[in-house]
């Protein structure tokens, strides 16, 4: 049967009510309209909604109220079925659990969860005889999660830095959901917190001893990470911080790390496009950080250190980086000496070096794998796996003479994993794999890669996971998902909630589009900017190679991205709206204009080199062809359901509630258009593991619905 064919027997399905209309069904709010008008480049903007910008005005949280109550009217009869839903999910999780402790320093350290507790609780106990782990020994509560949340809403940990003599903590907390984080000191010897704090601390290092911190702030405006500070403990009073730097060049942040030998903190200043790297002897906390190799429009790089030799990631000449030797007393191109070289084929991500053995973290395909080099012998070999996509990356490494490289695994199908990996013997140590309750059975689903053809001839990687005896050309459903942005490349990740999708039928799958990274730094290039419309178009033809092949119908192919994925989703439904069923679109970026032209806002002008600067008119018309909120159009859209929070600050909020209120206006269907916001959290949704869980299984149940699965 051909796609054309398929498309009509798929919108005459839509068209005869596989989903029955509810009775009563409530009236959605309308938003009153008030004309804000903009002028770019000559040109006048009238944009009716723009007052919803202002959460201090009644009328807009009376708006988004709602919002929330139409939702909440319009989905009461799924009730039961998230109920269910929510149920099996909590069903397979081991709710009382323990982290695998992870050693630093004279300690190993830990988190463990209580059934009935939102958040984990931070631990340490002293290392045994030899530095290994006793499991005998005493427990030591660094920080409980759930005392902090108390009187909130949310609660998010940012950093979490213990000194190298273990004698002090800092971390930084956010209770809002805006994604701005306190700094807080605690006296782990005695238990009290100190008076040194800091607001809107985005990174934080100490020094080689235990009297100086060092952390860097964002604006307060912009929330652009500009700013590195020194702290220094001791006293009676907390004496104020001193500003060491300031970024001032609009288009880069900045963030602090220290090398894994202890050595070096590390400033680095970075932009889409351009790295810069400041260095600072730990030892010498009281010193001036320089400037390794002075930034060049560009160059990316990333350093490492060991036995007075840095290594060198970067970008020059090698679009997928290559690794170099050098030195900081001459680090400039003339001294380099090769140790990892550039292949066209693979991404070098990350170096981690040891004292007798490095691990490059490589991708390939679209799939991560680890090089292991010995010192000694001076060769390289890889760490092998099995599965067709899965997902790792680098776990808990803190100790520079470590004879094991920790790493983090899981698949679709296999539960996040951890192990180590003898670097001598090359043998692997699970250590502990995720407990999955009820009954799960990994050999009952089956995960595979395809590849489609994009309408330029791109091949796009698309990860599939399905219940074995799934039919294909059977009246198969399909959840499709989609980001492509950043140049980050979407993980294969084990869901708890996953196998309620899969064991009713349904199969789930990621197209891994151009604008991430999962083909190489090429495959972010050639999705971002003036080839943005790459990524849309890479979706819409994986969704068709998918329909083509038999995975789906389009009345059974419901689609999902959040936040850059929201914009993709937006863009999408624009431009194909008669093929796909449902859509979830989740604190999506949909008003583009409006949001680029604004560099008050955060992260607007950061991003210019990700979506180009719209004060140019090539980039501006270009965001214009496809911004959703100024593309929508009076036609027929699919059931949307449109997710945000009342403080995110990634996207913020007025972002999908504009979209929603004026998709009101224009669609000529009768779908379902809700929008549901989360009035008390940020870009991530809730922060408690039990109000995350339920959260996703309502929008389960709703994705499933819209197929005709209701139970």
């Amino acid at each position: 049967m051909s796609l054309k064919v398929k498309l009509l027997c798929g919108l005459l399905l839509a068209a005869s009510g596989a989903v029955p209309a509810m009775a009563d069904t409530p009236n959605p709010p309308v938003a009153k309209r008030v004309d804000h008008r903009s002028t770019w480049h000559g040109e006048t903007f009238i944009d009716p909604y723009f007052w919803i910008r202002d959460k201090s005005n009644p009328d807009v949280i009376k708006y988004l109220e709602g919002e929330n109550a139409y939702t909440a009217a319009m989905t009461k009869e799924l009730k039961p079925f998230e109920d269910a839903l929510y149920a099996e999910a909590l069903g397979r999780i081991k709710q009382t659990d323990l982290s695998v402790p992870a050693r630093k320093g004279g300690f190993y350290y830990y988190a463990r969860t209580i059934e009935g507790q939102q958040y984990p609780i931070r631990c340490r106990k002293p290392a045994g005889p030899g530095g290994i782990y006793d499991d005998k020994a005493a427990e030591e509560v660094l920080l409980d999660l759930n005392a902090l949340a108390k009187g909130h809403p949310f609660l998010g940990l940012g950093h979490f830095a213990v000194s190298d003599d273990g004698r002090y903590l800092a971390y930084t907390t956010d209770t809002s959901g805006f994604r701005q984080y306190t700094l807080a000191i605690k006296d782990l010897k005695t238990g009290r917190l100190l008076p040194h704090s800091a607001p809107r601390v985005t990174s934080v290092e100490w020094s080689a001893g235990s009297g100086v911190l060092f952390f860097t702030s964002e604006d307060e405006v912009t929330k652009r990470s500009d700013t590195l500070w020194r702290m220094r403990l001791g006293g009676p009073a907390a004496a104020p911080p001193e500003r060491l730097f300031v970024e001032q060049d609009a288009l880069y942040t900045v963030e602090l790390e220290r090398t894994r030998d202890r050595r070096y903190l590390l400033l680095s200043s970075t932009a889409t496009d351009t790295w810069e790297t400041r260095v600072l002897d730990a030892r010498e906390p009281l010193g001036t950080f320089r400037v390794v190799l002075p930034r060049r429009k560009g160059h990316k790089y990333a350093l490492a250190h060991r036995d007075g030799v840095v290594y060198l990631r970067t970008n020059q000449d090698a679009k997928n980086f290559r690794v170099v030797l050098t030195t900081l007393a001459d680090p400039s191109e003339k001294t380099w000496r090769p140790f990892l070289p550039h292949r066209a084929d693979v991404l070098i991500q990350d170096l981690s070096l040891f004292k007798n053995h490095a691990v490059a973290t490589q991708k390939r395909e679209g799939l991560v794998f680890f090089s292991v080099y010995d010192f000694a012998s001076a060769k390289w070999r890889q760490v092998p796996f099995s599965e067709p996509v899965y997902t790792a990356g680098p776990s808990d490494n803190a100790e520079f003479d470590s004879r094991t490289f920790r790493y983090a695994y899981q698949s679709f199908v296999t539960p996040p994993s951890v192990l180590d990996h003898d670097l001598a013997s090359g043998k692997d140590t699970l250590l502990k794999r995720q407990e999955v309750l009820g009954g799960y059975d990994p050999a009952h689903y089956v995960t595979r890669r395809l590849w489609a053809r994009a309408r330029d001839g791109a091949r796009i990687p698309i990860s599939i996971v399905h219940r074995k005896g799934f039919k294909r050309h059977q009246n198969g459903a399909l959840w499709l998902y989609g980001y492509g942005s950043y140049g980050y490349g979407m993980p294969v990740t084990f869901v708890p909630s996953r196998p309620s999708v899969l064991d009713r039928g349904v199969a789930f799958a990621i197209a891994h589009i151009r604008g991430g990274n999962e083909l190489g730094e090429a495959w972010h290039d050639h999705g971002m900017l003036l080839e943005k419309k790459n990524t849309f178009n890479d979706f819409i033809d994986s969704a068709a190679f998918l329909v083509d092949e038999g995975w789906a119908t389009p009345d059974r192919l419901v689609i999902e991205g959040a936040s850059a994925g929201g914009l993709l989703m937006g863009a999408v439904v624009n431009a194909r709206p008669n093929f796909f069923r449902a859509v979830l679109t989740a604190v999506p970026f949909v008003d583009v204009l409006n949001t680029m032209m604004d560099a008050s806002l955060p992260l607007t002008v950061g991003e210019y080199l990700e979506w180009g600067n719209p004060n140019e008119k090539n980039y501006f018309d270009y965001m214009r062809s496809y911004s959703p909120y100024d593309n929508l159009d009076k036609k027929a859209y699919p059931a949307m359901l449109v997710i945000t929070s009342l403080h995110d600050s990634q996207v913020m909020y007025w972002e999908p509630a504009k979209y929603v209120a004026k998709l009101r206006t224009l669609k000529t269907d009768t779908n379902p258009l809700l929008l549901k916001i989360n009035m008390g959290a940020g870009h991530g949704g809730a922060s408690g593991r039990y109000d995350n869980l339920r959260e996703r299984a309502f929008q389960t149940a709703w994705m499933l619905s819209r197929i005709g699965i209701t139970r």
